[in-house]
């Protein structure tokens, strides 16, 4: 008799974490392994974020903080929210959470019930579905084609509403792959849900900051007031902060869900650390000039990858709007036979091939719901992404 819970059969380990997990394993062996797995700047931790969590310690601010976040945090966080999204909350409509993730998790805790659907654009990230079938939610799939650089349409999303739907989840810019939803994109998919006023919106802005050339962000409460009081705007100080072992996220949303959310997390871990809350005060509220230095150095980080798998045979890459991905298709390396006389059959079995011939760790398309492609981190050293790429080169050529 297994000891484990039903529940477990009906989900996987985070693909992202275990492919990062794997070539951090081979490299404490020895092996020469680049690994572009893992969603995570390579940039430090701004130091004056650094002194405030140093200071925060000093002060003695090392207790237990309450499972909505410090005051001043969820201060900070409407500060943030009004000043860059034109979005007015009070800090009663703040959650604070262990990373975006717990967000994510508290929030359809809270609010499916069994069989309630959860519509989740494709290619997605990968904790999304999982995440509502650990909630007892389905997740209604709805593929955004690289011909719509990866994007649903208005059209696509009214066929995908039905009674039962609970929640439209809208990540942009995307993970997995950088494409982002322009302010028209967002009106017409707004236009939608207004017709449907039982679908709640977690619009995931992870990625807000890291946009590139003349893209300009907007989040869907802001595109369409009228879905304030059913949106759910989450973001965090992971990817433009480089703080992702800090654990910090953050919402904002209407005071029953935000109260919902509290309640859940009450009871699973209380709260984030609170060192981490008061570095996350000043990060919000301080210099934010780096920001825009990093963004710089990942659109040429962007820029050579995007030539570079270009250059490859059988891959075609689409350059991005934002995030630190790529998404490139691998259909023009199916069918194909490895050296060895192995047929490619799928993504995965690309990726295989390319750790074990060349030692670059990359996670396949369908755990991001959408084939034949793979994700690609750019987040790392300009030099070993260029090693990373000639390596991938060097695997299709050997293709026949």
């Amino acid at each position: 008799m297994s000891v484990l819970a039903a529940r477990l059969g009906r989900i996987k380990p985070s693909p992202t974490m275990a492919v990062t997990a794997k070539a951090q394993d081979m490299q404490r062996a020895g092996e020469d392994v680049i690994g572009l797995g893992a969603g995570e700047p390579d940039f430090d931790t701004p130091d004056f974020v650094v002194q405030a969590a140093i200071e925060a310690m000093k002060r003695g601010e090392t207790k237990y903080a309450p499972p909505a976040g410090i005051f001043e945090l969820r201060e900070a966080v409407c500060r943030k929210f009004k000043r860059e999204n034109n979005l007015d909350y009070t800090p009663e409509q703040i959650c604070i959470g262990v990373g975006g993730k717990q967000i994510i998790y508290n929030a359809m805790m809270a609010t499916l019930d069994p069989g309630d659907e959860v519509i989740v654009p494709a290619p997605y990230w990968v904790s999304y579905t999982d995440i509502a079938v650990l909630a007892e939610g389905k997740p209604v799939i709805v593929e955004g084609p690289e011909s719509n650089n990866f994007k649903i349409t208005p059209e696509q999303l009214e066929a995908a509403i039905t009674p039962k739907s609970k929640w439209f989840v809208l990540n942009s810019p995307s993970n997995p792959t950088g494409s982002a939803y322009s302010y028209d994109d967002l009106k017409a998919l707004a236009d939608v849900l207004m017709k449907h006023p039982n679908v709640l919106i977690f619009a995931d802005d992870i990625y807000e900051h890291i946009i590139y050339d003349d893209f300009k962000f907007h989040t869907i409460a802001q595109v369409e007031p009228g879905l304030m009081d059913r949106t759910l705007t989450m973001n965090g100080l992971s990817k433009a902060y480089c703080m992702t072992g800090w654990r910090v996220g953050y919402a904002g949303g209407p005071i029953e869900l935000i109260k919902g959310i509290n309640n859940i997390q009450s009871q699973n871990c209380s709260s984030t650390s609170t060192i981490s809350q008061w570095a996350a005060v000043e990060a919000l509220d301080g210099d934010q000039s780096f920001i825009a230095e990093n963004v710089k150095i990942f659109k040429e980080r962007r820029d050579l990858v995007v030539s570079m798998l270009n250059q490859a045979k059988g891959i075609r890459c689409a350059t991005p709007e934002g995030a630190f991905y790529v998404y490139p298709s691998l259909a023009g390396c199916m069918g194909k036979k490895t050296p060895d006389g192995k047929v490619i059959e799928t993504d995965e079995d690309f990726v295989t091939y390319l750790l074990d011939t060349e030692g670059v760790a990359a996670v396949h398309g369908e755990a991001f719901g959408l084939s034949p492609y793979l994700r690609i981190s750019y987040a790392t050293a300009t030099e070993i992404l260029e090693d990373a790429c000639m390596r991938i080169q060097r695997a299709c050529a050997a293709l026949t």
